[in-house]
């Protein structure tokens, strides 16, 4: 069985709360767990004490038994420092295509003999 420790959504439409929950992969976001673990309110301050509220010493027995945190959670743990940083991709999304950077090539072409003159 693979595990998880993920957020399931609680709350109403606009309004969302968390758990952290410990849970079989399979299982829904918002089914069935194994053991909630802490929670987390998006809507509080970043820097509230209230915004992130873990048990440590579970999640480290879940993660002692090889049950893997999803982003989001990877991201709670290491900024708590039960988890080393890793590296992540820099996906590069504002980067602009191909079409977009041979039209600011044609531009600047057609611009600089105009500075020239």
């Amino acid at each position: 069985m693979s595990m998880k420790i993920r957020l399931a959504r609680g709350g109403s439409k606009k309004r969302p709360h968390y758990a952290i929950v410990a849970s079989d992969s399979r299982m829904p976001r918002d089914g069935r767990f194994i053991e909630k673990l802490g929670t987390y309110n998006p809507l509080l301050a970043k820097d509230s004490e209230d915004r992130v509220k873990m048990d440590v010493e579970r999640i480290q027995y879940w993660l002692g038994q090889g049950a893997q945190p999803t982003d989001r959670v990877a991201r709670f743990l290491e900024a708590a420092g039960v988890k080393e940083k890793t590296e992540r991709k820099n996906m590069k999304k504002a980067e602009p295509g191909k079409k977009a950077k041979a039209r600011a090539e044609e531009r600047a072409k057609k611009a600089a003999p105009a500075d020239a003159e």
